[in-house]
């Protein structure tokens, strides 16, 4: 653990996650340089988390240079950092938790619009504890550790809630970068880490551990099959209004690669073990239990009958309940279907 621990210990503090997080973007767009490159390349913003897998296969196996886009790749540790770049113009495109964009649609930031959803995944993030644990209650008393403004923070809120706990008072939450989750639960720093891959499958594999709930334990799961982050891509507001082709062809890479994750999931596996460090049968089986988005699927998640946009309504309310935003915005005027 570091100085910027920060203990969950009152609702304000909570509220702050999320406004930190707008403080991550606020000081990317005023203070970081845009940077000027050549028109006809791009930058993506990804990182390790499967969310981003489309988007590095698409790179790797040239999918994005055969439809005459030169795609670049940057890697950022959060979502929050991601935004900053997309906010301050150094990245173009980018995927990303919604529980980040949501908060900066809360705040009424309009330099990104929400162009897909690549993914629908649920036994790749979750709950970790030691064997002694056997319910939600049992974690009383106990420290556990997420990244905060993630998915699964979230997820650890929601869990908690529904078991009638309370942080701060009943168990003590704990921050740090997902990275270093791994390092603390296995020095017993924490007791339970709420996280995901590839730190989930890392963790999970330590002696004398188990899943105690993933994401199919969320409230809203249950109710409309909505997870507590679901992953989006994103496009610059800029980059979507003076070249919406640009979009168009990314989407169509994103989604050819998806289908290289769905019908050929061994030969992923191998382009994405490098990114993710992750051995090749855990890669494997990660890329198997996630439902791989279809092109023609994203109209009906999207536009009609927009189901998606429906549940990431359902989401943001539940952000304004659980104190992580102040109020829901609008998620419909951020949705771009037309590159679709």
């Amino acid at each position: 653990m570091n100085n910027n621990t920060e203990e969950h210990t009152m609702d304000h503090q909570r509220r702050r996650v999320m406004k930190g997080a707008l403080a991550v973007t606020a000081a990317a767009a005023a203070g970081m340089p845009m940077i000027g490159r050549a028109a006809t390349t791009y930058k993506y913003g990804g990182s390790t988390w499967l969310g981003h897998y489309s988007a590095y296969i698409a790179i790797k196996t040239g999918i994005f240079t055969k439809l005459g886009l030169d795609i670049q790749w940057q890697s950022f540790g959060t979502s929050s950092e991601r935004l900053g770049a997309v906010m301050a113009g150094q990245i173009d495109l980018a995927g990303s938790g919604i529980v980040a964009a949501l908060a900066l649609m809360a705040n009424g930031a309009k330099q990104f619009q929400v162009i897909a959803t690549p993914n629908n995944y649920g036994k790749v993030e979750g709950l970790l504890v030691r064997n002694d644990v056997n319910s939600i209650a049992d974690l009383k008393g106990k420290k556990i550790g997420v990244t905060f403004a993630s998915s699964a923070h979230v997820l650890l809120l929601d869990l908690l809630k529904q078991a009638k706990m309370v942080p701060g008072t009943d168990v003590t939450i704990i921050n740090m970068p997902a990275a270093n989750l791994p390092t603390a639960y296995q020095a017993k720093q924490i007791d339970a880490v709420a996280v995901w891959t590839p730190a989930f499958n890392r963790i999970r594999a330590m002696p004398e551990t188990k899943v105690l709930a993933d994401d199919t334990a969320f409230s809203l799961y249950k109710q409309y099959s909505v997870m507590p982050g679901p992953d989006v891509l994103l496009t610059t507001t800029k980059l979507g209004n003076e070249n919406p082709d640009v979009v168009k062809k990314f989407l169509q890479g994103i989604f050819e690669a998806n289908t290289m994750l769905s019908k050929a999931p061994d030969e992923a596996t191998r382009i994405l073990v490098p990114l993710t460090q992750l051995s090749p049968a855990e890669q494997l089986e990660t890329v198997k239990q996630v439902d791989w988005y279809t092109l023609d699927q994203q109209k009906s998640l999207l536009v009609s009958p927009g189901s998606f946009v429906t549940g990431m309504q359902k989401l943001a309310d539940m952000l304004v309940d659980l104190k992580q935003i102040d109020r829901a915005p609008p998620v419909k005027d951020w949705v771009q279907g037309s590159y679709l």
